[in-house]
């Protein structure tokens, strides 16, 4: 809660926490503390999921949270990882998530839906304002959903050609599906370090890329490698293990075999030069919210740090 009050004082406009409820707390609680004690910023989970949670039940929590507070709520979905295999099952499949996705922007928004051959509706949420949907995703056909189904696509990781390579995925799914592609917009999420030692950054951030190669394998039993981009695949080659007791966690050593090239690419580190130059750099390939995964090194200094340095420049229009 302090957190989220600072993020809010120091220029932030949204805060997420993540929806594992074995790993962490309960999100829900979380989020909901959050938006009494603040004022301004938004709220939601990176990400939900629609198989630790009922779609309808999501759809109504995140409804009901906008009434509490009207036009600072977002929903972002995934097919579920770390809350998923924590309790012995699998992400959801394609098909399910997209309905379940479908059900849930609709449902959120006051619109009537059928579910299981039932008509419902939530008649309170009518008139709300409108809840954007995200879609976490990698592979070409959660990619797709996104394209179909959501309003951006949430992307764990800042290496800005794969971002484009995402997006082109996303995009050509939104015009097949008669949507306006460019329309669809990125959130890119990422841990950051600043500072000029570059070693001790990396160090804080191999969990990072090793917490995203668990998806890349995933991918890679579903599609030839050659239908993924390189950047996003080269560095499995030294992966032995992937422990979800440390699910994103400075330090897991499941993160050790990421090469610091690779930490470069997924991540922002060094100097407050460095980081305005990278996220220029993401802005000129059309990201235009940076979410920062804050689990590493001094937190409060890194909101203060973004706050006095960085966000006015993008902000002010400097």
């Amino acid at each position: 809660m302090e957190l989220v009050r600072l993020a809010e004082d120091c220029g932030f406009d949204w805060a997420y926490t993540y929806d594992s409820h074995i790993l962490w707390q309960e999100g829900c609680v979380l989020v909901t503390a959050a938006a009494v004690q603040t004022e301004r910023i938004g709220l939601g989970f990176c990400v939900t999921n629609p198989g630790t949670r009922e779609p309808t039940v999501t759809a109504s929590f995140h409804a009901t949270l906008n009434s509490i507070i009207p036009g600072r709520v977002v929903v972002m979905i995934g097919r579920g990882d770390s809350a998923r295999r924590t309790i012995g099952l699998q992400p959801v499949k394609i098909a399910e998530f997209e309905a379940a996705t479908a059900l849930i922007r609709d449902m959120a928004n006051g619109r009537p839906v059928t579910w299981n051959g039932k008509e419902i509706a939530l008649e309170w949420a009518q008139g709300q304002p409108r809840i954007p949907v995200w879609v976490a995703g990698y592979g070409p056909r959660a990619l797709a959903v996104a394209g179909r189904q959501a309003d951006g696509v949430v992307i764990q990781l800042a290496d800005p050609d794969i971002v484009d390579w995402i997006m082109g995925q996303a995009r050509v799914a939104a015009e097949a599906g008669g949507r306006a592609p460019l329309e669809l917009a990125p959130v890119v999420c990422a841990p950051v370090s600043i500072g000029d030692d570059m070693a001790a950054a990396r160090d804080t951030v191999r969990w990072f890329p090793a917490m995203v190669s668990n998806h890349v394998v995933d991918l890679l039993k579903r599609y030839d490698q050659s239908m993924l981009p390189e950047s996003l695949t080269s560095y499995l080659a030294r992966r032995e293990f992937y422990d979800y007791s440390d699910h994103s966690r400075q330090g897991a050593k499941h993160g050790e075999f990421v090469d610091d090239e690779t930490c470069d690419r997924f991540c922002i580190l060094g100097t407050i030069e460095d980081h305005i130059a990278k996220l220029r750099e993401l802005e000129a390939h059309g990201v235009e919210q940076f979410n920062i995964y804050l689990m590493t090194g001094n937190r409060e200094g890194i909101l203060r740090a973004y706050g006095e340095h960085i966000i006015p420049l993008f902000k002010g229009g400097g």
